[in-house]
Parts: C-alpha cells; sequence; structure tokens
C-alpha cells in the first residue's frame, strides 16, 4: 500500500507540473482548466489501480479460505460458530496492533456473533517470536485468550522475561509452557502464518481481513462494527 501511495503521489507530483513548463501555453485560464483535467486523470487512474489492486487481493483470499478460517492451529477468540470473522495477523511488539486491540474486545465483548481469528505473525523482534510461540503454547492449557490479550495490552517492551511473568500472571503453568513452546506444531504454525501471509502480500502488522477483503486503511481508522455489520449483510 505505501509503495502504491508513493506511485500515485510521484505521478501526481509530475503531471501537476506540467503546465509551468509549458511556456508557450496560451493564458492561465488555459493552463487552470487543463491542470484540472490533468488532476482528474490522475485521480481516475489512482482510483483504477485501487481497485485493480482489490479485485487481485480479493481472489488470493478466496484461494486460501480455508488456511484463513479453518486451520485447527490457529486460535479463535470469541463463539467459534460466529457468523462474521475478524481475521487479523499481528505483531505482539507492533505498536499499531496494541492501539486497535481495546477496540477488538469491545467488538467481541458488544457482538457475541463475531468472532477474532488471530494469525500470529512474528516479524519485528526476537521477543516476537518467543511471544509467539509462548501464546500458541498456552493453548494446551486453554489460557490462550487471556494470555494474549494481557500481552496485548502491556505498554512498554516485550522482554523475554516479561513474557513469563505475564504468563504466571494468567495462570498458565510456566515450566509446562515452556516445553510445550517447542513442540514442531507451534513451528509449523507459524511457518504456516509466514507463508499465507506472503502469498497474501502481507508485509507488516496489523492486517485485517473481514468478509473475504483485505481492509486496507490506517488501523486507527476502521469503523469495526461497520465493517462487520456491511460483511453480515453481504456488502463486501
Amino acid at each position: 500500500m505505501r509503495a502504491f501511495a508513493l506511485r500515485v503521489a510521484i505521478v501526481s507530483a509530475a503531471l501537476a507540473l506540467m503546465p509551468l513548463l509549458n511556456v508557450g501555453a496560451a493564458g492561465a485560464a488555459g493552463d487552470n482548466g487543463e491542470q484540472a483535467r490533468i488532476g482528474q486523470a490522475v485521480q481516475a487512474y489512482a482510483k483504477k489501480l485501487q481497485a485493480d489492486q482489490d479485485t487481485a487481493r480479493d481472489q488470493l483470499i478466496a484461494t486460501r479460505s480455508t488456511a484463513l478460517l479453518n486451520d485447527p492451529l490457529t486460535p479463535i477468540i470469541g463463539t467459534p460458530q460466529a457468523d462474521v470473522a475478524v481475521i487479523e495477523f499481528f505483531d505482539y511488539a507492533c505498536p499499531y496492533c496494541k492501539a486497535v486491540e481495546p477496540r477488538l474486545e469491545k467488538l467481541l465483548k458488544d457482538d457475541k456473533n463475531v468472532k477474532l481469528v488471530v494469525k500470529e505473525f512474528p516479524i519485528l523482534t526476537p521477543e516476537s517470536l518467543v511471544a509467539a510461540k509462548a501464546a500458541l503454547a498456552s493453548v494446551k492449557q486453554g489460557k490462550y485468550g487471556p494470555f494474549h490479550q494481557a500481552m496485548m495490552n502491556f505498554r512498554g517492551r516485550l522482554l523475554t522475561s516479561t513474557i513469563f511473568e505475564i504468563a504466571k500472571d494468567v495462570g498458565l503453568d510456566v515450566d509446562r509452557l515452556r516445553k510445550d513452546m517447542l513442540a514442531p506444531e507451534v513451528t509449523d504454525e507459524i511457518i504456516a502464518n509466514f507463508n499465507l501471509a506472503r502469498g497474501l502480500r502481507i508485509f507488516e502488522t496489523p492486517a485485517f481481513i473481514i468478509g473475504a477483503h483485505m481492509l486496507t486503511g490506517p488501523s486507527a481508522e476502521i469503523d469495526f462494527p461497520k465493517v462487520v455489520a456491511d460483511a453480515r449483510a453481504g456488502k463486501n
């Protein structure tokens, strides 16, 4: 998305300068009219590029729906039988993921027919990987939800020692957790998430998919209740 926006900005800037280069052009009124036409063309071009990109991404999502929604190793927070799934690729060290967490928790509290499908995607720090492994290992003790939310709501740098302190605070057996983190299926799930993200052209966190569509705007601007309502109504 950032590369797309940069390309459009460069094209816009270049085209906006074209009237200045036309020394022999008619008058200011003519220049303004041409510039307006060019601006409209650039806007139409940008919309077409975005629409093509969205369509291509929707097709990628459709071909990976099983991996996104029915992976038995992917944790789910909320009602498993909910009619709308919010799929999130996230990192425990991501400040934007942490900023959006309270809104996700409120969404799950207010709408019992929504589920959060959490894709561990540790891309930022070494501690991100430790946290992801610990979170996935906590599933065996039935405490993924509380542990996940406690780490997401932690403020400050998430050190390895902090991860296990939080684990203890939410009632996890830390010795057992450390052993379960070594299970092959924990590593397999993280690798599968990396492969899935690469196939969907996801390179940053957080990334959200709702109603088989990728949400491309800034996470701070997402109106989750509205997007969920639209997905439920079949509008997206």
